[in-house]
């Protein structure tokens, strides 16, 4: 993983007030719960006594902490333990008594995680500009791939594989013929635009073939390290989440954003239309991202790429400069 990055982890409402949730993220096996003004609360799942799972214990909003189950120790949103129950109430608390907390944010109903060294300043959290979540609705689908995060990322910057992989959703048409691809970076930002069309035995135009790109028409926009949104339209998007679980496993969330249909009968109606048909779109990616070998993608691989691949190659120069950064 790219360390001192926000990475989203979690869909907001997975962690309901008053109960600790645990998950494994980034390799690590964490406790989420919220304070009593609703802010979320990330640490190591592991009680500093005996080692318990502080998620299988008890948030005390009124104290602000999560009781461990075993012996009622509790933690504040720091990670130290204010409370060991068996020494007394007014009994001080040694120093190591305590859990790494990681700071975590909310946005555009997503949850995050700092992880990297602590600062007394953090960059702000990734987030789509042009996404208000109030303007629209959306569905949610989430699935759990046996695949490293970077190739479920690398899936979604591929142009070449669509009229093959969803030759009957997405890839209809038979456009196999990869134009440019069209490129931006801007930052730690990759955004492109599909220009693919029917091979008619022509050369495939170069990226200088066109005219400069305009946001307002269908694009690809990833930021590092696990966010991604393809724009289809002013009114419709679809975002993702790669939530990296471990070095072998990855969780998706993904989100088709719409605010075309208002009247909610009809709107009840097309998001479950589009519920079905990203749900088949994602189920065709994933028959084949999980047979790709080795499991993590990096800079220098035995591959053998092409000139469409160039976001998947950005993205890897992009990877491995943030990872040498750190």
């Amino acid at each position: 993983m790219i360390r001192n990055q926000w990475y989203g982890v979690l869909d907001s409402d997975e962690v309901k007030k008053g109960k600790p949730l645990g998950v494994t993220r980034l390799g690590e096996r964490l406790v989420f719960w919220r304070d009593s003004k609703g802010q979320i609360i990330c640490m190591k799942d592991v009680c500093a006594h005996r080692g318990t799972s502080l998620a299988a214990g008890t948030v005390c909003t009124d104290r602000e902490a999560v009781q461990c189950p075993f012996h009622g120790f509790e933690y504040d949103s720091s990670g130290r333990c204010r409370l060991i129950p068996a020494n007394g109430k007014t009994a001080p608390v040694p120093q190591n008594f305590h859990v790494e907390a990681y700071p975590s944010r909310e946005s555009q109903g997503f949850i995050y995680i700092w992880w990297g060294e602590h600062r007394e300043e953090y960059p702000n959290v990734p987030r789509f500009q042009n996404l208000a979540e109030k303007e629209f609705s959306y569905t949610l689908i989430t699935d759990t791939w046996p695949v490293h995060y970077s190739r479920t990322i690398e899936n979604q910057l591929d142009l070449v594989h669509l009229p093959f992989v969803h030759y009957n959703t997405i890839g209809r048409g038979n456009r196999t013929l990869v134009n440019g691809p069209i490129e931006q970076i801007r930052g730690n930002e990759i955004l492109f635009w599909p220009r693919n069309t029917e091979d008619h035995g022509e050369k495939p135009l170069k990226q200088a073939d066109f005219p400069a790109p305009d946001e307002s028409s269908q694009h690809i926009h990833f930021i590092f390290p696990n966010l991604w949104q393809n724009w289809i339209a002013p009114s419709l998007r679809v975002a993702i989440v790669f939530a990296p679980i471990d070095g072998n496993h990855t969780r998706i969330y993904l989100r088709t954003y719409q605010k075309f249909i208002r009247i909610p009968v009809l709107k009840k109606l097309a998001d479950l239309v589009m519920y079905r048909f990203s749900l088949k779109i994602l189920r065709q990616d994933r028959r084949v991202v999980v047979t790709q070998l080795p499991d993590s993608s990096e800079k220098e691989l035995s591959e053998n790429l092409i000139r469409g691949d160039l976001p998947i190659i950005s993205y890897r120069r992009m990877r491995e400069s943030l990872k040498n950064s750190v």
